[in-house]
């Protein structure tokens, strides 16, 4: 593991107005590719000066190469990937049609004309690559890094259970499990890549466990479409543990959230203690974990008690689902009460999620952002003054 970075950040940052302009101008045939990536380059430099400004010790790109946090697959454009073996189908909704508006109202990512149907990434056949995102990405990213570690962000294997469907996937992997396997081989490959790349900070997304195990309703739902949750949930931990099985030295990181979708939408409510005893021991190649803890539907701290001795625990209490500025003494005194459970010296600070987790977001301004990671930056530099 690298040095802890105290002021941490999840990965998506809001696309500048000019890279939007540029991507859809590159969609429409009206720019080159060669044009798009300029744009995508020139908001990169911008967003890790920025998070250096901001004092952030581990800074991202952005994400500003994709479609959303989700690489692998576009969530309604499958070819958008970088994967071969996936098809856009419209099917039944399922956990897309369980997103709700801030207030709690329905706000599934469903068809407009039937919440009952969405279009969806589902795979068909077996999985290829077609595109080396780890060279698309990640030397750019660390040759402009100054002081701070240059971070990965990749979704785990197990998110993309809901990619597998019965009907339309078992030709080519006759279970889920299998088809998470061979996910979770083509993702090793990708950490291999970023290894002998020199990056030293990799960091998964599964924000399926809190999302599928925490909310009794979501889980009711996913057991109604025949999800075994209890099997899923070791099984899940147990293939996403295996990406790194020999891979040490570096910073390997989890992020589990609650739904973080456009116009400040969510998917689950719960505290991860409905997980963390059966959960959090599984994790024996992770050293750190990065959770949500922004507001009540995140529940307390009591469930830090299952951490590992020797993993670092990220809270995650700066909302990005709107552009208000949290309290600072506030936020000091939830991470002390987060001491606790966990010593000091295994916590660090961060947003509780990305500020853009798919291209486009709307909760908050570039002003708002930018305060929210100069806060972070400044509240860690005051809890852990010797870093």
């Amino acid at each position: 593991m690298t040095r802890i970075a105290r002021a941490d950040t999840i990965g998506s940052l809001l696309r500048p107005p000019y890279l939007l302009e540029a991507r859809k101008n590159a969609r429409e045939g009206k720019i080159s590719a060669a044009e798009a990536k300029a744009a995508e380059d020139r908001a990169i430099k911008d967003a890790v000066a920025l998070q250096e400004a901001c004092g952030i010790d581990a800074v991202t790109d952005g994400e500003f190469r994709r479609m959303s946090f989700i690489a692998t697959i576009g969530v309604r454009d499958a070819e958008l990937g970088p994967l071969t073996g996936f098809k856009t189908l419209t099917t039944d909704a399922e956990w897309t049609g369980l997103w709700k508006n801030p207030d709690g109202s329905f706000g599934g990512l469903t068809l407009p004309e039937d919440r009952t149907k969405a279009r969806r990434s589902i795979v068909v056949d077996k999985i290829g690559v077609k595109r080396d995102i780890v060279a698309d990405e990640f030397p750019f990213l660390k040759a402009n890094t100054g002081n701070a570690i240059a971070k990965y962000t990749f979704p785990a294997p197990s998110w993309h259970r809901i990619a597998w469907d019965p009907k339309h996937s078992s030709d080519a992997y006759p279970t889920a499990n299998d088809f998470l396997l061979a996910m979770r081989d083509y993702i090793r490959d990708v950490v291999k890549k970023l290894v002998d790349a020199g990056c030293q900070y990799i960091h998964m997304d599964a924000p399926n466990y809190a999302q599928w195990h925490t909310d009794p309703k979501i889980r009711a739902a996913f057991e109604s479409w025949g999800h075994d949750m209890d099997s899923e949930l070791i099984e899940d931990a147990e293939i996403d543990n295996s990406v790194f099985d020999g891979i040490t030295g570096i910073t390997r990181a989890i992020h589990l959230c609650r739904g973080n979708a456009p116009r400040g939408r969510w998917l689950a409510s719960g505290g991860y203690e409905t997980i963390a005893e059966r959960f959090y021991p599984l994790l024996t190649n992770y050293d750190t974990l990065l959770l949500e803890y922004d507001s009540p539907r995140a529940g307390n701290f009591a469930s830090l008690a299952h951490v590992r001795k020797d993993t670092t625990v990220v809270l995650g209490l700066v909302t990005t689902k709107d552009g208000k500025l949290e309290d600072p003494a506030s936020v000091e005194a939830r991470i002390k009460e987060a001491s606790a459970f966990v010593p000091m010296e295994r916590l660090a600070l961060s947003p509780q999620c990305g500020f853009a987790s798919g291209e486009y977001a709307d909760t908050m301004t570039m002003a708002e952002q930018e305060a929210k990671l100069r806060m972070v930056g400044d509240i860690a530099k005051r809890m852990w003054p010797k870093g």
